[in-house]
């Protein structure tokens, strides 16, 4: 224990910042009082090191190697530096575009970013003010930069902070993959070994990109999908979820011709507290409550929501069966529609293509590339990886995500989405139809497909690779009643995909399940898909599916 008080305090004489510097003193304080709680926290915040990977940083804000604070950003930010400089070409100044999103510190990691890139000798440009995650992606390709950097976490809990790193030039302003993310993470390893945070240099010598930035990403958004004559008069509601998609959003639809949105006023402007969701992520229970709220008072077609950085997309549409007469779309059932969409349009055009999702997502999509004559292809988990699919038209991931203008943005983008979205839900409405219209001539022309997800959420991360291990150990023969045809363990990589945390099961009548841990929440993840010969018989399948999936992972657990 000693150790990790040592380190407590090396850190204390390296930490810049008032708050953080008086939390780890209180701690100190404690434990050398004999405090074992004040003991334990100390294990837990310098025990070990936030890793830096292909999801750059996330964690909870504070003090210690294990938190994200001011000196774990000042060195992220460093390393990130010495490894652009060591790789530019000669003569060639690295250029490093920085965003940040409406949570608490993200403004403040963001400038410190922006200084030290500066003090390193780089190009360092800042955006204008805070802003959603798509357009920090977008400005890495419109100003030519080498890198970018954007300060989030995304959908996390409000007390979570993340840094994301997008490589341009080859990597098109994509996120970092391997082995760039382990060539950052060495470097920002060396520095925090050597150099104590209050000596890494800095400079505001940074500028501060224009608003062109920004009026660059509406208008090439807005050419994503112009409103149709169905647009007119269509009642929609638009939340935030406290995030930062609503002003640019609102600027977005506007320049393509659809109507303004009923805002949920409540989650109108940023707010890195989100006072109003008990987890703000519109796939959690209840996040979307105050949506379907404002959407009966507002007598309302749609429903449109982003999560806090605006790279996710939800949609709503009313449902007399549904509790509250509302109904939230699944991330594969609006991956499907744009996948459809984006196939037709590339189809009338006479082109060609690929349609790209994750391997967890529904199978359906590449049905719809055979249709078309397109080709598709399935990544590991994460838009680092679908965005780089060959000749990509389109990709999607079941957990919100959707890449509709791979032109513009190599990253998941919900606000691109929703104006695909919107659409999509014009254009039915201009021929007396709606989404759920669309939804059910999608089963008729592709089949019948049924997805669920199951997380078990622990607090004991050991309990997934005990569950994991326990699965590679001793694969069932069977899951609930079916057969179990094939087992795929991904861990060593396959042909197409690189090696990743995964295991595959195909079942008898060409059902599937997918195991891995999830990236950036303390969970385990089952994926389950099926196709059916009819609505009713994909229900029935998915429903028998999924307990069997439950038994089987309490069974391991």
């Amino acid at each position: 224990m000693s150790d990790v008080v040592e380190a407590a305090r090396a850190w204390l004489a390296q930490d810049p910042d008032p708050e953080t510097r008086d939390e780890l003193t209180d701690l100190l304080t404690a434990a050398d009082a004999g405090d074992a709680s004040a003991l334990s926290e100390l294990e837990n915040r310098f025990g070990a090191r936030l890793a830096f990977g292909t999801a750059g940083l996330r964690g909870e804000l504070g003090a210690g190697s294990n938190r994200m604070n001011r000196v774990l950003v000042a060195q992220a930010a460093a390393g990130l530096a010495a490894y652009l400089a060591a790789n530019a070409a000669e003569g060639h100044t690295p250029r490093v575009v920085v965003g940040y999103d409406g949570r608490r510190n993200s403004d403040v990691f963001a400038r410190d970013s922006a200084e030290i890139f500066a003090g390193a000798g780089l190009d360092a440009v800042l955006l204008p003010r805070l802003l959603p995650t798509p357009v920090l992606a977008f400005a890495v390709r419109h100003l030519d930069a080498d890198a970018g950097v954007m300060v989030t976490a995304s959908h996390n809990p409000p007390n979570d902070n993340g840094y994301k790193v997008y490589l341009g030039g080859a990597d098109d302003g994509s996120q970092i993959v391997p082995p760039a993310d382990g060539e950052i993470a060495a470097e920002i390893s060396r520095i925090a070994t050597e150099v104590s945070a209050s000596e890494i240099p800095r400079s505001l010598g940074y500028r501060t990109a224009s608003e062109e930035v920004v009026e660059a990403y509406v208008s090439a958004t807005a050419a994503v999908g112009p409103a149709p004559a169905g647009a007119e008069g269509l009642r929609w509601v638009y939340t935030a979820m406290h995030g930062v998609g609503g002003e640019t959003l609102g600027r977005i639809v506007a320049a393509a011709g659809y109507p303004e949105p009923v805002q949920v006023a409540a989650q109108a402007e940023p707010d890195g507290r989100f006072p109003t969701v008990a987890f703000p992520n519109p796939e959690e229970p209840g996040a979307m409550d105050l949506a379907f709220q404002t959407a009966r008072e507002a007598d309302a077609e749609l429903i449109i929501a982003n999560d806090p950085d605006a790279d996710r997309l939800a949609v709503a549409v009313p449902d007399a069966d549904a509790e509250g007469g509302w109904r939230r779309l699944t991330g594969n059932q609006i991956g499907l529609l744009l996948g459809w969409r984006a196939a037709r349009k590339t189809a009338e055009a006479g082109a060609s293509g690929t349609l790209a999702c994750s391997l967890v997502s529904s199978p359906g999509l590449q049905t719809v590339a055979e249709h078309y004559g397109l080709g598709f292809t399935a990544t590991l988990t994460g838009f680092k990886w679908i965005s780089r699919a060959p000749e990509l038209i389109f990709g999607f991931e079941e957990a919100l995500g959707y890449l509709v203008n791979p032109e513009t943005v190599r990253d998941k983008d919900g606000i691109s989405a929703a104006v695909a979205a919107l659409e999509l839900a014009s254009e039915a409405r201009g021929a007396g139809k709606s989404l759920q219209d669309l939804l059910d001539e999608f089963d008729r022309t592709f089949g019948f497909f049924a997805s669920d997800q199951i997380s078990v959420r622990v607090q004991d991360l050991s309990i997934i690779g005990t569950i994991m291990t326990s699965l590679r150990a001793d694969p069932p023969a069977r899951i609930g009643d079916v057969k179990v045809k094939a087992v795929e363990d991904l861990s060593q990589g396959s042909e197409t995909l690189p090696a990743s945390d995964v295991l595959r099961y195909t079942l008898k009548g060409g059902s599937r399940v997918i195991v891995r841990p999830s990236g950036t929440e303390p969970k385990l993840k089952a994926y389950l898909d099926v196709r059916g010969d009819s609505a009713t018989d994909a229900a029935e399948r998915i429903a028998a599916l999924s307990d069997g999936v439950r038994a089987l992972l309490d069974a391991r657990s």
